[in-house]
């Protein structure tokens, strides 16, 4: 069989990359479509089973907001219970540390910690309720739940970091339309959202997390003048630092106590003002999502779907419910009841229902009134998207009961008690429409476009079929005797297995073990190989092996569990609880052990050059280990800090730029021997990718994760160590494939998982003065990404240990020699996990963990595709820079030696 050229091997890798892209694009803007809305805004016809309406009412938007207001009044037939409105976001606060969990109340230090909100829920001045928040759980998605009333799109986290107006029928919106002067102060993501729509605003960026103290005074410092003035209807506070306290220390931080007895007199201030200057506010204290107990979320778990839902008022004096009843509403519930509690339509798209506690004052056939409007509207939505639906008939029996109650009411035919008991049937059975019709709206699979998905998985399967194809052709060319050892048929089974457990739910949360257990396989599998072979190092090898398992094993314990096993002990764990003097000291030696692995790599080069280049990582070691003792923690957001970070950036950053760009240069001046020159660049630029990184991920990574970093370069560099045996039987392919099962296996050894609630956002701000999208978004890939992107990064290093043919005095066939494998074992390996999970994706589409463990981990998918085609242009673009300046000068030399 005629091998391929280097020409169409590289141009049949482009088309495969291409053909990746294309189709994983089409892929996932078919399947995570932005939610389908209906267009427009509700109005008068928002009040009427028919969309027949007069002249007035379809022009209802030519009216002056007080014409506009009447109108709604009078055709709602229920009177405001409010003329005011206080929406006070305290960002991530779980419910539990207001009004306790499963019948318990809260614990005694967040009880303390808010004495007067507690007092009003003792004396039912308050009604408090644990909102569900839907997954993600981010900031943006959360708001649009709370003003639109609707269930968001799944890609709305993505869309956090880049806020964009919202179009959707909203209540701030229909605030607006009837002339209501409104007042934000806090997260600037409202003024995105909702541009143009406030009289006042002071904005503050919600993603600069090191800020806890002055990210709420700058909403704190307007609040007297507002309560004061009386030229506003609707007040938005969004208090942003309590999240960022957790995103620093997690539920258990020494600010977190502070913090919530600031949250506490910010609501005294604003409960007191009520009372003593306008009894008709409605204060609503509520939170966008919850928190782990590291702090993050993102992701579906109780305690990141948690959120709070807090009405104090003035009507709330006689309510029945108890402040230690453990009552749960839909965040979703938000927007309809405050649409009739202040006489405007609900939100077309609104999937919620009526927290009926708020009602309670009004009369029997208002609070019915309310009910029926509600359902009305849900209704119209049921039918707007799905073709049948079951709750029609729930709908048909409530409002047949509700006539009946109007009409034996009105009659006074029957005594008071039968009358009641036609109230309570009516009440319950729109009741079971509202719930059973919410419930259908929030599962409501978004239909999807059939064909441009299977054309989508088309595309990735065919980009994965030449990668397959171009790496069996590789193998075929390099090794002649095609026969498959038990370690060669391991990297192909580790794959097969890692594709049967995609469609299990609970595996893919807890994938983490798996790859743990497969790479240790691998590496047993090897050692016993390696005793049975007839190696020429019978000891350097196993020690080798060894090293790998034994750290292997080590990263194995430090992050316990993915999902449902986090309160496991592990070490980490047994870190963070006990002195951070061990933290310290962990982080300094691990700083020492990068660079003794540094000096060890460097001394096998004989050049003076080494000499400088060990100083300046010297160097780097200094300042990594001078921030991490002064600044890393509570004060990385000083000047100062920032500064050290900055510089630390720029060291690594220009050190190795001029080791990739000048190794060639200057190598070339006193090694004459071409296959030398090559190897010993190769060498120079794959030290400064591995080292660069590593220290650069001392500087981001959370302290606990200081040694995981470097027992992973430990177990990178032993595996290419391995390889370089000479008498190794380890096949160049097999090799690479266990180096980026390493690297996968330390992206969960690192305290990541399939939810997205791991992310470390807090790390993504060191270094930024200013909240910057792309700087952050950049800074939090490198943290997530820094395992399989080290693995990525060493195979710069791995191809210069290898033996280049010296007759090879084509430039292109060296090129496909030396990055054939490097490329394409990575490229191969993530296809084929990409496409297989693509498929189950498709297939588990309606599944009931679709949105909370399925597409969390398909993100992470597309990302770490991402990152592999990412780490391969790298290598690739590195390599082709290196030799091709080393042909360039060795023709100058040639040419200038003839001449």
């Amino acid at each position: 069989m005629a091998s391929l050229t280097c020409t169409n091997f590289t141009l049949l890798t482009a088309a495969a990359i291409l053909l990746q892209i294309a189709g994983l694009s089409l892929f996932v803007f078919g399947f995570f479509p932005i939610k389908p809305a209906l267009s427009g805004v509700s109005g008068p016809e928002s009040f009427h089973p028919s969309s027949c309406d007069s002249i007035e009412v379809q022009n209802f938007t030519a009216l002056h907001p007080d014409q506009l207001k009447s109108l709604y009044q009078e055709l709602s037939e229920i009177p405001p219970s409010y003329d005011r409105l206080i929406l006070m976001v305290i960002d991530g606060l779980p419910a539990e540390f207001v009004i306790g969990r499963d019948d318990q109340p809260p614990s005694k230090i967040y009880k303390d910690a808010m004495p007067y909100t507690q007092s009003l829920l003792a004396n039912k001045m308050a009604l408090g309720y644990h909102a569900k928040a839907a997954p993600p759980t981010v900031t943006l998605p959360r708001l649009k739940a709370m003003t639109t009333g609707s269930i968001g799109g799944f890609l709305d986290v993505l869309f956090n970091f880049n806020t964009q107006a919202l179009l959707e029928d909203n209540i701030i919106g229909q605030f607006f339309r009837i002339g209501w002067k409104m007042v934000m102060l806090g997260d600037e993501t409202w003024l995105k959202l909702f541009p143009g729509l406030f009289t006042r605003h002071d904005g503050v960026s919600s993603f600069f997390v090191k800020d806890t103290v002055q990210v709420d005074n700058n909403v704190s410092r307007h609040l007297s003048y507002e309560l004061y003035k009386n030229d506003w209807n609707l007040l938005i506070l969004h208090y942003l630092g309590l999240d960022h306290v957790g995103h620093l220390g997690g539920r258990t931080s020494t600010l977190m106590g502070p913090k919530l007895k600031e949250m506490d007199e910010v609501i005294k201030l604003i409960h007191s003002s009520i009372i003593q200057n306008h009894k008709q506010t409605l204060l609503v204290v509520v939170s966008d999502h919850g928190m782990q107990e590291n702090g993050n979320h993102g992701g579906s778990s109780y305690e990141e779907t948690d959120s709070l839902a807090l009405f104090i008022g003035p009507k709330h004096s006689h309510v029945s419910v108890s402040p230690t009843d453990v009552v749960t509403i839909n965040q979703v519930d938000i927007a309809p009841t405050l649409s009739l509690l202040f006489g405007v339509p609900i939100p077309k798209n609104n999937a919620g229902y009526l927290i009926t506690d708020l009602f309670h004052p009004l009369q029997d056939h208002e609070l019915l009134r309310a009910m029926e409007l509600n359902s009305l509207q849900l209704l119209k939505l049921l039918e707007a998207q799905t073709t049948h639906s079951t709750c029609k008939s729930l709908y048909l029996d409530a409002i047949s009961l509700h006539k009946s109650w109007k009409m034996k009411n009105d009659l006074r035919v029957f005594y008071r008690s039968a009358t009641n008991d036609e109230f309570t049937n009516t009440v319950f059975a729109y009741n079971e429409f509202l719930k059973t019709a919410s419930q259908q709206l929030s599962h409501t699979a978004t239909d999807k476009p059939m064909g441009l998905l299977a054309i989508g998985v088309t595309t990735m399967l065919l980009s994965c079929i030449i990668f397959l194809f171009l790496l069996f052709k590789l193998i075929q060319e390099t090794y002649q005797n095609l026969k498959i050892q038990l370690s060669e048929a391991f990297i192909a089974i580790i794959i097969i297995i890692l594709v049967l457990s995609m469609g299990s739910s609970s595996l893919v949360e807890e994938e983490q073990y798996l790859w743990h257990f497969m790479t240790s396989s691998f590496f047993l599998i090897s050692l016993h190989k390696t005793f049975k072979s007839k190696s020429m190092n019978k000891i350097k090898t196993p020690i080798l092996i060894s090293i790998i398992i034994i750290s292997g094993r080590v990263l194995r314990g430090w992050h316990q569990g993915g999902v449902n096993w986090t309160h496991l002990p592990d070490i980490s764990k047994s870190l963070e609880n006990s002195s951070s003097f061990y933290i310290k000291l962990l982080q300094i030696l691990s700083v020492f052990v990068i660079l003794i692995l540094c000096f060890c790599t460097l001394s096998s080069l004989k050049s003076y050059v080494v000499i400088s280049i060990m100083g300046s990582y010297f160097c780097v070691g200094l300042l990594v280990l001078n921030y991490v003792m002064k600044y890393q923690g509570d004060g990385d957001n000083d000047n100062d800090g920032i500064l050290a970070a900055q510089m630390i950036y720029g060291l690594i950053v220009g050190l190795t730029s001029v080791m990739v760009v000048g190794s060639p240069w200057i190598i070339s001046f006193y090694l004459k021997d071409l296959v030398l020159k090559i190897k010993d660049c190769l060498y120079l630029s794959g030290i400064a990718y591995v080292f660069g990184w590593c220290f650069l991920q001392l500087l981001l990574q959370k302290p606990v994760n200081s040694m995981p970093i470097s027992l992973l370069l430990v177990q990178i560099l032993a595996t290419i160590f391995c390889g370089s045996d000479r008498g190794s039987d380890f096949k160049q392919w097999v090799e690479i494939g266990a180096i980026y099962y390493l690297g996968m296996a330390g992206h969960f050894s690192l305290g990541n998982t399939n939810t997205l609630a791991t992310i470390d956002v807090a790390g993504a701000f060191i270094g930024i003065s200013t909240h910057s999208t792309v700087l952050s978004g950049l800074i939090m890939f490198v943290i997530t990404y820094a395992s399989p992107m080290l693995s990525l990064l060493s195979m710069v290093m791995l191809i210069s240990m290898k033996d280049i043919n010296p007759n090879l005095k084509n430039m292109g066939q060296l090129l496909k020699t030396i990055l054939g494998f490097p490329c394409l074992v990575p490229l191969g390996l993530n296809s084929v996990l990409l496409v297989a999970y693509t498929i189950i994706l498709l297939l588990m589409r309606n599944h009931l963990f679709i949105w909370t463990v399925f597409s969390p981990k398909y993100i992470y998918v597309v990302v770490t595709t991402v990152c592999v085609l990412v780490g391969v242009l790298i290598v690739a673009s590195t390599v082709t820079y290196i030799v091709s300046v080393v042909f360039l000068l060795r023709h100058r030399f040639y040419k200038h030696s003839t001449s």
